[in-house]
């Protein structure tokens, strides 16, 4: 199972690739592979189609677990969505993790033109209906790892009770411990966005540009509040309390460190988002990265 290969390692979440073309998003997939990482995370907002995307990179990696952090379960029916995760899960050897989020109000109404009411019972009834998906093909009973995108409790809960584990980004060590309490001994996947190895006026030019969107979106500001922040600290960019929380300073063997803290706070594989200059992958950051943490 693609999950409990990932378990005490570290990996990649980036948004980064839906800014290239798709042969240098691919070869940069390989790169991240032969780099030592052991799974690519990735979202769906604007950019490129999730499963899609995910069909690109297992296609020329061997050994890499792709995963969507996360797919949005407004984009398509439970049936899609299923029988697409069992094809890329058998074509792959397993290498496959569904990450599924109920995403947020601008970009289900404004994008994607749905309702967004309800989203824990929605991703409740989308979950029970990919239980009952039929699939009239070779790799109808193939198992795939689904991890639910989660913040709060009821949807923590919801992740220990119908999914395999949770997905929790933009959230701090002691909202992993949080997490680790609500789901037992459910997989949790914690991303940590960081700027490597630049002085602190870059690294706050890049902290309030990477929080600029996310202090818009209410999801993240009820989490935050349940962490002690307020209003203050969600300026659009976020306040310098709010960045120095979620956005870590660091060289290598502070990034080591971080993923230590959430590790200790019950995380099962962390992830890491390395802040870069504008939209560009952030390759040299990568390779630095992986001679401390892959080797």
């Amino acid at each position: 199972m693609a999950l409990s290969t990932l378990r005490g390692t570290v990996g990649l979440w980036t948004a980064t690739l839906d800014s290239v073309p798709p042969v240098r998003a691919v070869q940069l997939a390989q790169e991240i592979e032969d780099l030592g990482y052991p799974s690519l995370w990735f979202p769906e907002a604007w950019g490129r189609e999730a499963l899609t995307q995910a069909a690109l990179f297992l296609s020329v990696t061997t050994r890499l677990t792709v995963a969507t952090g996360i797919a949005n379960v407004w984009a398509r029916d439970a049936v899609a969505t299923r029988n697409a995760a069992r094809t890329l899960a058998a074509a792959s050897r397993d290498r496959f993790v569904l990450g599924l989020g109920v995403s947020h109000q601008p970009l289900v109404e404004r994008l994607r033109g749905h309702a967004y009411a309800a989203p824990v019972a929605h991703m409740r009834t989308y979950l029970e209906e990919m239980d009952a998906v039929p699939m009239h093909a070779p790799e109808a009973e193939t198992a795939v790892p689904v991890v639910l995108a989660a913040l709060g409790p009821r949807m923590l809960a919801l992740a220990a009770e119908r999914a395999a584990g949770a997905f929790t980004y933009l959230v701090t060590p002691e909202h992993t411990a949080t997490a680790r309490a609500a789901l037992g001994e459910s997989f949790l996947v914690v991303e940590q966005a960081i700027v490597l190895d630049q002085d602190r006026t870059t690294y706050l030019e890049r902290a309030h540009a990477h929080l600029d969107f996310y202090t818009g979106l209410a999801n993240y500001r009820n989490n935050w509040a349940r962490l002690g922040f307020s209003d203050p600290d969600w300026v659009r960019g976020g306040s310098g309390r709010l960045c120095e929380a979620l956005v870590a300073h660091v060289d290598s063997e502070g990034a080591r460190e971080v993923v230590a803290q959430h590790r200790a706070a019950g995380a099962d594989h962390v992830l890491l988002q390395v802040l870069g200059e504008g939209a560009e992958p952030p390759l040299e950051e990568w390779r630095r990265l992986a001679e401390t943490l892959t080797g």
